[in-house]
């Protein structure tokens, strides 16, 4: 046996695994030194447009009450406004130091379809340096008509209503992380105003059934998937003065700032990203093991490390999740519940084939629901043992998976969970296979991307 390490960012623990387990790793990428110079250099050098204090300026010289919006993204995303590596004073101290107000700055929280974050939560997050200058700080809501605004139709043909404080600003700064995504192939960039601060109805088509039915929504790819290419219509059509993207390492270090236009920085980020995000992989396991990561929050959120881990289990294998999720509501939404329950008791295909009927209403949240399927067409849903000790165990009458606590009787911690519910899974295995099961291990979590050989990113 080995030791490998779990590190799904608000808790990290060791188990053994079999000594010849495959450890797929994401690559290493040099923090950067010095973060605080990085980071000023970038908003007074970017690429693709004016520098920050210029941008302010004009903005002011043409009209002297002229307001600022920084979007931010919410807890769900590991993006640094705080500590040394902190993007957000130097962005706001920037645009004062141009001559804007503080009063003028309002900092509004990307929480897409997520709930609103509290005030304890924003402080988690949020340099104090930025609160004592007692700027308004706003969670967008996506289901308030009276803080939504519609900016028009695009090709797929939804009207598009956005938060209003974004589109009533005269200056609109975007920031947040650019990490792997399983639909819109990567995050940051054009995702911080769609879904970021998009209406809740104006995603229905941007996460509709067929469009993410697309091969081409995926993890690392941008050319032909649809999402993104939704997405940045979208942005484009609220507009954007910069964007300020990040990428981070695996233990939440910065290892890049990327200042500038809207496209030309975002793709900046996601060459970079792909740099040491992409694990060549050469086969398929039996076995994978992998967790949630930071993001995993609740159930709902665990969907992307489900989707990662899917293109390397093998027809009938095993997937292994280990989550802890830190969400008051462990789960998801009621939407979500609502349609993994229906997941559940019609299996993957018709849950698949009723989500593209034509006639088909659609459900909020319906897509993560969706996005499970991804699994599941590969193993059945009770091949996936998931290790959680948030869940209330009642809840896995219907949600489609084995509660790993139902395997191992008395766990009390998460470690001991996963390793007992790992040594059950190889005994399956060892039981039906004529060979010594192939086992990896993910230990990025959602974030590592696996690429078997002849497929492109």
């Amino acid at each position: 046996m080995k030791e490998v390490d779990f590190d799904l960012g608000h808790t990290s623990f060791s188990i053994k695994v079999p000594v010849h387990t495959d450890i797929l790793a994401m690559g290493k990428a040099l923090p950067l030194s010095n973060p605080e110079a990085k980071i000023c250099q970038a908003l007074r050098n970017p690429t693709g447009c004016s520098p920050l204090e210029s941008l302010v300026r004009k903005k002011l010289e043409s009209k002297p009450e002229a307001k600022a919006v920084v979007v931010i993204s919410d807890n769900t995303r590991p993006v640094p406004y705080s500590g040394e590596s902190g993007i957000l004073l130097p962005i706001v101290e920037e645009m004062i130091k141009a001559g804007l107000e503080p009063s003028r700055i309002r900092i509004l929280v990307a929480t897409g379809t997520h709930r609103a974050m509290t005030d304890d939560e924003l402080r988690e997050i949020i340099d104090p340096r930025v609160f004592s200058l007692n700027l308004r700080i706003i969670n967008h809501d996506s289901r308030n008509f009276s803080e939504l605004k519609a900016v028009g139709r695009t090709e797929l043909g939804g009207e598009i209503l956005l938060n209003r404080h974004y589109l009533e600003s005269d200056l609109k700064i975007l920031t947040g992380l650019v990490e792997s995504h399983f639909m819109a192939g990567t995050s940051g960039g054009r995702k911080s105003i769609c879904p970021g601060v998009l209406a809740e109805e104006s995603t229905y088509v941007l996460h509709s059934g067929p469009v993410l039915a697309s091969p081409r929504a995926t993890n690392l790819i941008l050319e032909g998937n649809p999402v993104h290419e939704e997405a940045l219509r979208v942005a484009k059509m609220a507009g954007c003065d910069m964007n300020v993207n990040v990428t981070l390492d695996s233990d939440y270090r910065l290892t890049g700032i990327f200042a500038g236009d809207l496209e030309k920085a975002h793709l900046a980020a996601v060459e970079k990203l792909r740099s040491y995000v992409a694990i060549p992989a050469q086969k398929k396991y039996d076995l994978v093991l992998t967790h949630t990561g930071y993001v995993g929050v609740n159930h709902y959120q665990a969907a992307k490390a489900a989707v990662v881990a899917a293109p390397l289990i093998k027809s009938q294998g095993i997937c292994l999740l280990a989550a802890h999720h830190t969400d008051p509501d462990p789960i998801g939404g009621s939407n979500y519940k609502k349609m993994m329950r229906r997941l559940g008791e019609l299996g993957t295909d018709k849950f698949i084939d009723m989500i593209l009927d034509p006639s088909w209403t659609f459900v909020p949240e319906q897509w993560e629901a969706q996005m499970w399927t991804r699994l599941f067409r590969r193993i059945p849903p009770e091949n996936l043992i998931y290790c959680s000790l948030e869940i209330p165990r009642e809840a896995f009458s219907w949600l489609p998976e084995t509660d790993a606590r139902s395997l191992v009787k008395g766990a009390k911690k998460l470690p001991g969970l996963v390793e007992s519910s790992l040594g059950i899974a190889l005994k399956k295995l060892r039981s039906s296979l004529p060979r010594e099961p192939r086992v990896a291990f993910l230990p990025d979590g959602p974030y590592g991307i696996p690429v078997l050989e002849g497929n492109q990113v």
